[in-house]
């Protein structure tokens, strides 16, 4: 097997290496791991992609390589040009420093990775870990991810639903909860949440030189959330696995607003 990594953290980042052990075990001896991955940190650019200016592609060292832009950016160098003559079977995007549960899951440039990978008919799972109180004084805070992460990915491979023949191919969203890897309950299969009242917000800064700038900053992510969630499953102690795919239709409301529009 061939497994592309990227992430958003950035190729320095901690949890890359982490999806590295994960990626190597998945494809065995024979098998190859390719890493594409972002120069620099690009937490919250979600499914961005560097359209109007060119992204710069170093090679580190064999199948390492790391691009001035997004994870989606970096999936599609990998695609059209560091792996155009040997595409990847599988890619890994993550594993995030933090969840993507929720709200988080829109903003997030972890989950953007593994949605680019499917728009190009490619199997893509992302991967984060939940940070808490109870990983706080852990000597590895991705040990949960370490452990269960090969595992859960195998038995989606052999499960689930890779079929690539409709229009918006299925991605899958892996969160694993904020608890050593002894603690966890199991796995879970949830929709996607949200966690009660404001999510990111805004905090006004002044410079020294007297300029006005703006701290984006997020909201406590233990907070309530959607009943049988993502979120819900990972403050319970579970690993979380949602199906997803980079269609924005609201097709629960197609026939009603087709009607409401009628004439």
């Amino acid at each position: 097997m061939r497994i592309l990594i990227t992430n958003d953290d950035g190729i320095n980042a901690p949890g890359l290496q982490v999806a590295e052990e994960i990626a190597a075990e998945l494809a065995g001896p024979d098998g190859e791991v390719w890493v594409v991955a972002p120069a620099f940190e690009q937490s919250g650019v979600a499914h961005c992609i560097s359209y109007a200016h060119p992204t710069m592609v170093a090679r580190l060292s064999e199948r390492r390589y790391a691009a001035e832009g997004s994870p989606a950016d970096c999936v599609l160098a990998a695609v059209y040009d560091v792996m155009k003559d040997n595409p990847p079977d599988l890619v890994i995007s993550g594993v995030n420093a933090g969840n993507n549960s929720g709200e988080n899951a829109v903003y997030s440039g972890t989950v953007g990775g593994a949605m680019e990978a499917a728009l190009q008919g490619l199997p893509a799972v992302a991967l984060s870990q939940y940070f808490g109180q109870a990983l706080r004084d852990q000597p590895d805070p991705f040990e949960t991810a370490r452990k269960h992460g090969a595992a859960i990915i195998r038995q989606l491979l052999d499960r689930a639903d890779w079929t690539s023949d409709a229009d918006f191919r299925l991605f899958y969203n892996l969160n694993f909860p904020p608890v050593p890897a002894a603690e966890v309950k199991g796995l879970r299969v949830v929709p996607q949440g949200r966690r009660v009242g404001p999510g990111f917000g805004v905090e006004p800064f002044i410079a020294p030189n007297g300029r006005r700038f703006l701290w984006v900053r997020g909201a406590p992510q233990d907070r309530p959330a959607t009943p049988d969630s993502d979120v819900e499953a990972n403050l319970d102690g579970y690993i979380s696995v949602t199906p997803m795919r980079a269609d924005l239709t609201c097709h629960a409301s197609l026939s009603a607003l087709q009607e409401a529009l009628r004439g």
